[in-house]
C-alpha cells in the first residue's frame, strides 16, 4: 500500500480542468514542474510537449499526447503562501485524446471522454511499452528503429499489417525516404529469403526511376534477385513480357498512345486481323499485297492517295524485311511516276519515252515492283506487329474505309516507339527463380519512363488476377508487391506532357490496382518526394505512411488531408524532421510516432548520397 502511494506520489502530474471533445486541458502540479522526475535509481523524461499521459476515470485509463503547453498567472496565490516564481504560474497542458486502456492491451480510439478533476499521470515503463506495442498476437515483429524522443525505446510492427497493405513513404530530396524503403525491405528479406515458401509464393517488383537499387548487393546480396538495367540509347537488359499479354490490341493501344474513338479499333482490326496473318508470314503474299495496293492507287483518282503514299507504303515495308532491294526499286519509281495535280491522274514514263495513264500505266509499274526481292520477313514478333499495323492502315485508307488524317498520327508514333520497345522488352513467358525483382528506367528516355512502369504493373496485376481462381482451389495465396521509388513520375495527376486520354488511362489503372488489388494479393509501396503531384485518389488509400521531413506547403496539404489520424503536432514538425528521421502513421501503428530508422550495413545502402562537393574540389596532395 505504501509503495503504491509512493508510485502514485511520483507518476501524478495533474488534473483535468477542460474537456472539449477529444483536446482536454491539464493543470500541472506545482511540484513536477522539473524536466526529469527520479525513482526507484532511475531517471525518468518529465511530461512535456510529445510526451504521453493517462487520465483516470474510474476503473477507465484514457491515453493522450501532449500537443501543447501554456502558462497563466496564479490568482490565488498570496504572499502568505508564497515561496517562490514557480509557485506564482500554473502550467497548462493541452492533449489529444489517442486511445484507452482494456483488457486486450492499449487501444485506439474514444469510448469515454474524461471528467473535470479526474487525476492524471506518466506511464509506467510496462505501459509505455504497451501503448508502442504494434505487434499484434499471431503476428512477426520487425524492428524498424528507435523513437526519437526515447532512443532506447524500439519501435517493432507487424509484418502482416505492414506489408498486408499499400505504403506510403514521402519526403524532399536528402530526407532518407530511399534509405527507409531500402530499410523495410531489407530487414523482411533477412526474415525469409532462406524460406521456399516465400521464394515461390511472394513476389517484389522495384520499379527505379534513378537506378539507386541495381547495385549488387544493394538491400540484399544479387544472388536473391534479378536486376534489369533497362536502356533505350543501347540494347541491354530486356524485360520479359508473355506473348499473350503483346498480342492484345489494348497492349498496343497503351504503347503507340493510341486515341479512343478511332486509332483503339483500327490497332484491334489490325492486331487481331486473321485476314493479315499470311501476309505477315509469307513473303509472295506480301509483294501480292504491295502491287494490288498500289494498282489501286494509281486507278482511284484520290487528291489523297499520291506518289507519297506509294512511297511511304514501300520505306515502311522496307523496314521490316530482311536484306531488301525496295529502295533501289522506290528510287526506280520515283523517277518513273508522276501524279498530274491538275487532273488528278498518274503517268508513267516508260523505257521507251512513251507516257502510259491510269490503268494503262499499271502494268509497267507491277513489272517494276516485279524486281523486289528480299531474304524473308522479319521474325521477331515486335516488327511483325509494326507490318500488321502498316498493311492494315495502308488496306484502309486505299479503300477508302478509314481517314488519313486520323491514322497518320498513329503510324507515325509506331515505328520509334517499337524501336525503343525492342532495346526494353523482350517477348517471353518466363517464370523466375528469384522472387526479387529490380527494373532500373536511369537510361530510359522519358516517353519510355512513362509507359514502361504501367505496361509492366497492369501486365503482372492482370495476370495475378486470373490465377486468383486457381488459387482458391489450391488452397494457396500468393502475394505481390509493386515497389515504385520516385512514383511522381508516373502517378502525376498533373502532368502536361500527355493527353487527357493518356493520363486519365494511367491514373485509372494504378488507381485501380491501389483500390481493388488487396483482394487479389497485390499491394503497392510507392516513395516520393512530391506528394502533392499524386493523384488524391491513390494517397487517400494508402494503409501506413513514413514521412520523412517535408518542407513544400502543398505536400504538407495533400498528406495533412488523407492522413486522418496523424496528430497536428506531427504535421507541424514535418517541415524540421532530420534526416533519416520519420513519423510513422496508419493503421499499422496503434499511435503516431517519430522514429529514428535504423542503420543498415554501408554495402546494401542504396545509390543515393548527396555529393560532397569539397572532396572533388581540392587536390589530393595538399592539405589546404
Amino acid at each position: 500500500m505504501e509503495i503504491a502511494l509512493q508510485k502514485d506520489s511520483i507518476f501524478k502530474v495533474g488534473k483535468v480542468i477542460s474537456v472539449e471533445g477529444r483536446i482536454v486541458k491539464i493543470e500541472v502540479d506545482k511540484t513536477k514542474n522539473s524536466s526529469h522526475l527520479l525513482y526507484n535509481g532511475e531517471l525518468l523524461r518529465n511530461i512535456s510537449v510529445n510526451s504521453y499521459i493517462k487520465i483516470t476515470k474510474g476503473f477507465t485509463k484514457i491515453i493522450g499526447k501532449v500537443d501543447g503547453e501554456f502558462i497563466v498567472e496564479d490568482k490565488q496565490v498570496t504572499e502568505k503562501n508564497y515561496k517562490s516564481e514557480k509557485f506564482k504560474i500554473k502550467r497548462i497542458l493541452i492533449v489529444s485524446l489517442l486511445g484507452f486502456f482494456s483488457k486486450k492491451g492499449f487501444e485506439r480510439g474514444i469510448k469515454e471522454l474524461p471528467l473535470i478533476n479526474n487525476e492524471c499521470y506518466l506511464l509506467e515503463k510496462e505501459e509505455f511499452n504497451d501503448v508502442h506495442d504494434f505487434v499484434k498476437i499471431g503476428d512477426s515483429p520487425l524492428t524498424l528503429g528507435t523513437l526519437t524522443h526515447e532512443n532506447e525505446q524500439k519501435i517493432n510492427i507487424g509484418i502482416n499489417d505492414l506489408f498486408a497493405s499499400h505504403i506510403g513513404i514521402f519526403g524532399n530530396t536528402g530526407s532518407g525516404k530511399s534509405y527507409t524503403l531500402a530499410k523495410l525491405y531489407r530487414e523482411l528479406f533477412l526474415k525469409y529469403i532462406k524460406q521456399q515458401n516465400f521464394i515461390k509464393n511472394t513476389q517484389f517488383i522495384f520499379i527505379d526511376f534513378n537506378g539507386e537499387y541495381i547495385e549488387d548487393d544493394t538491400i540484399i546480396e544479387k544472388d536473391y534477385k534479378n536486376i534489369y538495367c533497362l536502356n533505350t540509347r543501347i540494347s541491354k537488359d530486356r524485360f520479359p513480357v508473355p506473348e499473350d499479354y503483346i498480342k492484345d490490341h489494348n497492349f498496343w493501344a497503351l504503347v503507340l498512345d493510341a486515341t479512343e474513338k478511332t486509332q483503339k479499333p483500327f490497332l484491334h482490326r489490325a492486331i487481331e486481323n486473321d485476314w493479315l496473318e499470311e501476309k505477315v508470314n509469307n513473303k509472295e503474299e506480301l509483294k501480292e499485297f504491295l502491287k494490288q495496293s498500289i494498282s489501286k492507287i494509281i486507278d482511284k483518282e484520290d487528291d489523297n492517295l499520291k506518289t507519297n503514299v506509294i512511297i511511304d507504303l514501300l520505306s515502311q515495308i522496307d523496314a521490316c524485311v530482311i536484306n531488301s532491294n525496295i529502295i533501289e526499286v522506290l528510287n526506280v519509281l520515283r523517277d518513273k511516276l508522276q501524279f498530274h495535280n491538275k487532273n488528278k491522274t498518274f503517268y508513267f514514263i516508260a523505257n521507251d519515252g512513251n507516257t502510259y495513264y491510269d490503268n494503262n500505266a499499271i502494268p509497267y509499274v507491277n513489272n517494276v515492283l516485279d524486281e523486289i526481292e528480299f531474304d524473308e520477313i522479319e521474325s521477331e514478333y515486335l516488327t511483325k506487329v509494326r507490318l500488321r499495323i502498316v498493311l492494315q492502315y495502308y488496306h484502309e485508307i486505299i479503300n477508302g474505309f478509314s481517314n488519313i488524317e486520323h491514322l497518320s498520327p498513329l503510324l507515325k508514333r509506331t515505328p520509334k516507339k517499337i524501336v525503343d520497345l525492342k532495346k526494353v522488352i523482350s517477348i517471353e513467358d518466363k517464370k523466375w527463380d528469384r522472387n526479387i525483382t529490380i527494373i532500373s528506367l536511369r537510361d530510359v528516355n522519358i516517353e519510355m519512363r512513362k509507359m514502361l512502369p504501367l505496361l509492366i504493373c497492369k501486365q503482372l496485376y492482370e495476370v495475378k488476377k486470373d490465377e486468383k481462381e486457381q488459387e482458391k482451389k489450391n488452397g494457396v495465396e500468393t502475394y505481390l508487391n509493386i515497389v515504385v521509388d520516385e512514383a511522381h513520375n508516373i502517378l502525376s495527376s498533373i502532368s502536361e506532357r500527355e493527353s487527357e486520354t493518356w493520363k486519365d488511362y494511367r491514373l485509372e489503372t494504378f488507381e485501380e490496382i491501389i483500390k481493388e488489388g488487396r483482394k487479389f494479393g497485390v499491394f503497392l509501396t510507392i516513395a516520393s518526394q512530391r506528394p502533392s503531384d499524386i493523384s488524391s485518389t491513390i494517397i487517400s488509400q494508402l494503409h501506413n505512411f513514413f514521412l520523412h521531413r517535408l518542407i513544400n506547403n502543398n505536400d504538407i496539404k495533400a498528406v495533412e488531408k488523407t492522413v486522418s489520424y496523424l496528430d497536428k503536432l506531427s504535421f507541424e514538425s514535418l517541415p524540421i524532421l532530420p534526416t533519416g528521421t520519420c513519423i510513422l502513421a496508419g493503421l499499422s501503428a496503434q499511435v503516431p510516432v517519430m522514429i529514428d530508422i535504423g542503420k543498415i550495413d554501408k554495402k546494401f545502402e542504396p545509390n543515393n548520397k548527396t555529393m560532397i562537393l569539397i572532396d572533388n574540389w581540392l587536390d589530393k596532395n595538399k592539405n589546404d
